[in-house]
């Protein structure tokens, strides 16, 4: 049976940079996920858009979000946002999906993480016959990177200036089969090591503030 592993050669890395060009929408498919259609919109999947200038009595639903791009076609991509019954318009294609610029963070050698772990919910009382417990909430935890440092490049100045604002970024890892990682988190660290006959290496930790999204 031939294998479905994949290399990781290829891997990269990038965090959210000032906002793209607005892809203004021509149609829409209210469904779970939401369909929303542009001719060649360019966009991939884990690009991370705000929604806005949606129409109609729920238009709220839209308008505002932040979405993880997926199911990409050239002239389609999905949000997940359940819009299933509701009434809303693109508003004479006047609404729009305004995409993350994305920064590749360079000299990454290797990455660790989405480690985390769902917490534990205590449930026992004085009538339990044994220890009970519940599964509560999923903490993804943190992804940790090596790196090699190297001052001019644009990514890793950007994780610098995220710890030492010490604000919320996006992230997304993308894989060489075209599968994504994107989720929101926080530089907590960024040390460097050098020595003798050695070149400076660096390694960071993002913490995953709420959900990874897969696509």
């Amino acid at each position: 049976m031939p294998s479905n592993a994949q290399n990781a050669q290829g891997t990269t890395l990038e965090i959210s940079g000032a906002a793209g060009g607005a892809v203004t929408l021509t149609d829409m498919t209210l469904s779970n996920p939401t369909i929303l259609t542009k001719a060649s919109h360019g966009l991939s999947n884990g690009d991370v858009v705000t929604l806005a200038n949606f129409a109609g009595a729920d238009a709220a639903t839209l308008n505002g979000q932040v979405a993880v791009v997926h199911s990409v076609t050239t002239d389609t991509f999905a949000v997940d946002i359940d819009t299933t019954g509701k009434t809303i318009t693109d508003n004479t294609n006047a609404a729009t999906a305004t995409p993350l610029a994305w920064v590749e963070v360079g000299e990454v050698v290797s990455g660790d993480g989405f480690d985390g772990a769902a917490a534990v919910i205590p449930k026992t009382n004085l009538k339990s016959t044994a220890v009970e417990k519940d599964i509560g909430l999923q903490d993804f935890g943190s992804l940790k990177l090596e790196l090699q440092i190297y001052d001019a490049d644009t990514g890793q100045t950007a994780l610098r200036a995220a710890k030492t604002a010490q604000t919320s970024k996006s992230f997304r890892v993308s894989y060489p089969n075209g599968e994504t990682r994107t989720f929101s988190g926080f530089v907590m660290s960024f040390p460097e090591k050098f020595g003798v006959d050695s070149i400076v290496t660096g390694s960071t930790e993002i913490l995953i503030d709420g959900e990874v999204t897969y696509a």
